[in-house]
C-alpha cells in the first residue's frame, strides 16, 4: 500500500501525484486493483438479498476505483509520454484488461439481477444508469450461450493485443518515416524558426549538421504548405503516405487486416450482419445506413467542388509554367498561392498574430470567460508528467473553484500523434469528485528563444480540445459514467466543435490576435481577409474527411469475411466504389496509419465527426441568429448541452435548444458547397 497510485492523491481535486509515480509502480497497482474488483464483482453477484439500485447498479458503478486511478494515469502516459517499459505493459495487461471487462459485461448471473431490478421503480439518473448498463451488458452479449461466450471472450482478448500492436507499430513508423535533409537549402519556404527546429530534431537524433521534419498523423503534413522545392515536398508526402507499408516493425498491414476479420466474426456472433451494424445501434445515428447517409449527401457536392479547385490550380502551375500535372504533395504549396490571389492572404501574414500562450490565455480562456464567466490561474505548485506541461486551476463563474486543468503543448517521438483530451479525474457528486482534465496536443517546439507561433488550423484546434474540456469542466452528473464526455461518439465531437466558432468571434479574435513582437492587434483588414476565405479549398478539406469516414465503414460493413482483402486493395476499391478516389485528394488517413479506428475508440464511428459538424451548424446558425457568441447563448449551451452528459435523451436535448431535428443544409451553406 505504499503503492502511489492505490492511494487516492491528497493532491486538490485528487490530482495525479505524477512526481511520485514510477513505471514499477503500474504493474502491482494493476495486479491489486484487478483482484479488487474481481473480488467486488462477486460480493454483487452472490448477494442473498432481492437485487435493488443500491445493491447491483450503484456497487458496480463503484467498483474497480484502484483499477480507473492507475489506468487513467497509465493510458494517458502511453499516448503523450510513452517508454519501452510501459508499451510492454500496455501489450501485457491488454488481453487482461479485455478478460476483466468480459468478466462484467459477459456475466450471466450479474446480467440477470440489473433485469430483475424494475425499470418504472426508477427516475432521473438512477433509471438512465441501469439502462445503460443493461444496454452495455447487451452489446457485449451477455445473451449469449456459454460456448459463444468463450468464443466472444477469445476474440476480445485477441483484439485488445492487435490494437496496442497497431499502436505502437504506427509509433515506430511515424518515428522511422521521418524525413531527413542535407541542406536548409530542401527546405526552402519555410521560416527561419521552422529550419532550426529541423536541424534541432536531427541533432537530437544523432544527425548532426542534417535537418529532421517529423510525421504529423494527418496525410498531408504541415510544412508542405510552405516548402518551394518540388522533390522536398515529394520526399514527405510519400514518406508520410508509406510510413506503415515498409515491411518492417512498423509495418500495420497484416495487424489492421487481422483486426477487420475479427470485429466482423465478433458482430456476427452477436447475430448482427457487419461490425458497423453491431456498433452504431447505440449511438445517435442508429443504423450504418443513417450514417452512411449523412457522408453520401455531403461528399457528392464536396468531390464537385474539390474537382473545380483542383482546375484552379492546375491553372495556377500552368500559368508559372510548371510543366507538370497537379498531385497531391504540390495541392497545399498552390492552393496556399490561390488563397493569396483570391483573398490576398497567406499563412505567414496571419501567424506572427498567433503565439501559443496568447491564443491560450487571451483567447481560449478569454472565450471561456466571456461565455460562461469562469477564470483560470496558473498553477506551478502541481506536478507534471513533463517539463512541458502547463496547469492551470478554474474557477467557476460565481468565483468558486471548480477543477484542474493541464496542457501538454508539444509533439515528442514518443508521444502519439493527433490532439485529445482525456479524464484523470471524472466529475461525480455522489463521490465529491471536481473533473481533472489534460488537453494534448502535437505542435512543433520552439528553439533558441524563438516565439512559439501556430497557424490559424492550430488555433483551431486549440479551441476544438478546449470545448472537450468544457464538456468536462461543466459535468453535472451524480455519476462518473453518466458524466460529462461519456455521451455517443457523434455527439461528443459536437460541443468541441462549437467552441470552434469563438475563434473568429470579432471581440474574441481582436483580444487574442496580437502581433507577438509590436502587440499590435491584428488588422481589420486581414481579419476580413480570413473570413472571406473561410470556405476556401471546403472541397478538398471536406473530400478528404469525406473519404476517411466512408474508408472506415466500407471496412466495418463488410458481411462475408471472403470479400475482405489486402489492405491497400481494400482501400482502394472501396474509394473507388463510393466515387471518393481522386487522383489530387488523397483520403485524411490512410489504412495503414488510420490510428483512430484500429487503436482508437473511432471504429464504425469516424463518420461522427461529420455527424456532430452537422449538429454544430444547425447550432450554429440558431445562434448567429439570436445575438452570436454570447453570454446569454454561453449560458444556454450550457444548460442544454454541457451540463447534461448522457443523463438525458440527447436527441431531445439538442432539439430543446434549437428548435427542430437536425438538418444537413446547414453544413452545405456554412461550408460553402
Amino acid at each position: 500500500m505504499n503503492n502511489p497510485l492505490l492511494q487516492k492523491s491528497t493532491l486538490q481535486y485528487q490530482a495525479p501525484a505524477f512526481d511520485l509515480f514510477k513505471n514499477e509502480h503500474f504493474k502491482p497497482a494493476f495486479e491489486f486493483g484487478l483482484k479488487k474488483q474481481e473480488e467486488e464483482l462477486l460480493k454483487i453477484t452472490n448477494n442473498p438479498a432481492k437485487p435493488t439500485f443500491q445493491n447491483t447498479v450503484l456497487a458496480l458503478e463503484l467498483s474497480g476505483a484502484d483499477l480507473t486511478r492507475a489506468s487513467s494515469v497509465f493510458y494517458n502516459l502511453t499516448g503523450s509520454n510513452t517508454n519501452p517499459d510501459l508499451q510492454k505493459l500496455e501489450q501485457e495487461y491488454a488481453p487482461i484488461f479485455a478478460v476483466n471487462r468480459d468478466k462484467i459485461f459477459l456475466n450471466s448471473k450479474l446480467y440477470q439481477r440489473f433485469k430483475a431490478i424494475s425499470l418504472s421503480s426508477l427516475k432521473g439518473e438512477d433509471k438512465k444508469l441501469t439502462e445503460d448498463y443493461l444496454l452495455k451488458f447487451e452489446l457485449a452479449g451477455a445473451n449469449l450461450s456459454e460456448a459463444d461466450k468463450e468464443k466472444m471472450k477469445a476474440i476480445n482478448s485477441e483484439l485488445a493485443i492487435l490494437g496496442t500492436t497497431f499502436g505502437n507499430k504506427l509509433l515506430t513508423a511515424r518515428k522511422n518515416g521521418a524525413v531527413l535533409f542535407d541542406s536548409p537549402a530542401d527546405l526552402d519556404g519555410l521560416s527561419i524558426q521552422e529550419i532550426e527546429a529541423a536541424k534541432a530534431q536531427a541533432t537530437a537524433a544523432g544527425k548532426d549538421g542534417k535537418y529532421l521534419i517529423s510525421l504529423q498523423n494527418t496525410t498531408q503534413q504541415p510544412v508542405l504548405q510552405n516548402l518551394t522545392n518540388r522533390a522536398s515536398r515529394e520526399k514527405i508526402y510519400k514518406a508520410s503516405w508509406t510510413r506503415s507499408e515498409k515491411n518492417d516493425e512498423g509495418d500495420t498491414r497484416t495487424t489492421l487486416e487481422k483486426i477487420a476479420r475479427l470485429r466482423l466474426q465478433k458482430a456476427q456472433l452477436m447475430g448482427k450482419k457487419s461490425f458497423a451494424e453491431w456498433k452504431i445501434q447505440d449511438q445517435m445515428a442508429k443504423t450504418p445506413d443513417n450514417a452512411m447517409k449523412i457522408l453520401s449527401e455531403i461528399a457528392a457536392p464536396a468531390v464537385i467542388k474539390a474537382k473545380q479547385e483542383a482546375i484552379e490550380i492546375q491553372a495556377i502551375i500552368d500559368a508559372q509554367n510548371g510543366g507538370f500535372k497537379l498531385a497531391p504533395w504540390d495541392w497545399d504549396f498552390y492552393a496556399e498561392q490561390v488563397r493569396k490571389a483570391k483573398y490576398d492572404l497567406d499563412d505567414s501574414q496571419i501567424k506572427p498574430y498567433f503565439e501559443i500562450k496568447t491564443v491560450l490565455e487571451k483567447g481560449v480562456f478569454y472565450a471561456a470567460n466571456q461565455m460562461y464567466g469562469i477564470t483560470f490561474k496558473e498553477r506551478k505548485d502541481l506536478p507534471v508528467y513533463h517539463p512541458d506541461v502547463v496547469v492551470y486551476e478554474v474557477f467557476d463563474n460565481d468565483g468558486k473553484s471548480m477543477a484542474i486543468y493541464y496542457l501538454d503543448f508539444y509533439t515528442r517521438d514518443n508521444k502519439r500523434g493527433g490532439a485529445w483530451m482525456n479524464s484523470f479525474v471524472k466529475q461525480s457528486h455522489y463521490l465529491k469528485q471536481k473533473p481533472v482534465i489534460v488537453n494534448v496536443y502535437n505542435f512543433e517546439k520552439p528553439v533558441n528563444g524563438n516565439p512559439s507561433l501556430i497557424s490559424f488550423s492550430n488555433v483551431n484546434t486549440m479551441f476544438h480540445e478546449f470545448g472537450h474540456t468544457l464538456h468536462g469542466l461543466f459535468a453535472n452528473q451524480q455519476y462518473a459514467s453518466l458524466s460529462g464526455t461519456s455521451v455517443p461518439r457523434d455527439f461528443v465531437e459536437f460541443p468541441s466543435q462549437i467552441n470552434e466558432h469563438a475563434a473568429l468571434d470579432p471581440n474574441i479574435l481582436k483580444n487574442y490576435a496580437l502581433h507577438y513582437e509590436t502587440k499590435k492587434v491584428i488588422p481589420q483588414e486581414l481579419i476580413d481577409k480570413i473570413k472571406k476565405s473561410e470556405t476556401f479549398n471546403s472541397g478538398y478539406s471536406v473530400t478528404e474527411l469525406m473519404a476517411a469516414s466512408t474508408l472506415d465503414m466500407a471496412w466495418h460493413s463488410v458481411t462475408n469475411e471472403a470479400d475482405f482483402k489486402s489492405a491497400l486493395e481494400f482501400e482502394t476499391e472501396a474509394l473507388k466504389k463510393y466515387g471518393l478516389l481522386v487522383d489530387e485528394v488523397p483520403t485524411r488517413y490512410h489504412s495503414p496509419y488510420f490510428a483512430h479506428i484500429f487503436s482508437g475508440g473511432y471504429s464504425a464511428g469516424y463518420y461522427a465527426y461529420t455527424w456532430s459538424k452537422t449538429l454544430d451548424y444547425n447550432v450554429y446558425d440558431w445562434i448567429k441568429a439570436h445575438g452570436g457568441m454570447t453570454r446569454e447563448n454561453g449560458e444556454r449551451f450550457r444548460k442544454y448541452i454541457l451540463s447534461v452528459g448522457n443523463s438525458v435523451d440527447l436527441n431531445k436535448a439538442f432539439k430543446d435548444f434549437v428548435g427542430h431535428d437536425m438538418e444537413v443544409k446547414p453544413y452545405l451553406e456554412n461550408e460553402g458547397l
